[in-house]
């Protein structure tokens, strides 16, 4: 006699594990800088992020960390008016410039952040390289030409995240970078540009592979996903049947 046997539908695959940045994931608060006599001991290499005070600065940190709270996310451009300083590890640093370029903060504290990151700037020896975050929408300002242009005389290189790209289209974003790169290059040599957005999480992996090159660090291959099938198998649908040969 025949037996009616379920057929077993074939297991769902789990879905691909979608890579996560890790560059500045181990990153960890240490100080708060007003004063350029109170910085830490020069390391072996830090990484300065700067840009004006509502380009999403702080917003991009905290994407690039894989962490919500890393930097401080305010409301009122202009807040931060330190320099923070986050520890990642065999004695390398991310610091994060104060914003600037808001017209409501008061002249007699604005004035003293511009002196203290062009001091910054040029006598950092660990400095190895400027973070230059850019609303894509409104990029270079004549504030982010003066930076560029006081920060070339250090021969350091010069990356611009092009934050908030998701609010163009996708020809939009592009030619604003393309825009960008051309005057990039004819400030320095080695001053390069990216599309980035915090909200879709895009931009990182080209973003991280710029600093890690100049952190001297070799970045780690995502994992890949577990082998084979997992979850629950699925339940055979009503009514479908395999006739068993008989023997």
């Amino acid at each position: 006699m025949d037996t009616l046997l379920p057929i077993r539908g074939p297991h769902r695959p789990a879905p691909p594990l979608m890579p996560q940045p890790t560059l500045f994931r181990r990153a960890s608060f240490v100080t708060s800088v007003r004063e350029l006599h109170t910085l830490p001991p020069e390391g072996l290499g830090e990484i300065a992020f700067a840009g004006r005070s509502n380009a999403g600065k702080s917003s991009a940190l905290n994407t690039l960390a894989d962490h919500r709270k890393l930097a401080f996310v305010s409301k009122t451009p202009g807040r931060t008016q330190l320099l923070n300083y986050f520890d990642l590890g065999d004695n390398r640093y991310l610091v994060d410039l104060p914003g600037y370029g808001y017209a409501k903060v008061p002249d007699a504290i604005r004035a003293p952040w511009g002196k203290t990151i062009g001091e910054y700037l040029h006598i950092r020896q660990s400095l190895v390289g400027l973070a230059l975050i850019m609303d894509a929408r409104h990029p270079i300002s004549d504030l982010d030409r003066e930076l560029l242009a006081w920060f070339q005389p250090t021969y350091k290189p010069v990356h611009v995240l092009l934050t908030k790209s998701d609010k163009l289209t996708r020809d939009e974003a592009q030619r604003a970078l393309m825009t960008l790169r051309r005057e990039l290059e004819q400030i320095g040599p080695n001053y390069s540009a990216s599309l980035f957005s915090s909200l879709k999480k895009t931009g990182w992996e080209e973003a991280e592979k710029v600093f890690a090159k100049w952190l001297g660090i070799e970045l780690k291959p995502a994992a890949a996903p577990p082998p084979g099938p997992v979850g629950k198998k699925p339940r055979p649908r009503h009514g479908s049947w395999n006739k068993k040969a008989p023997g």
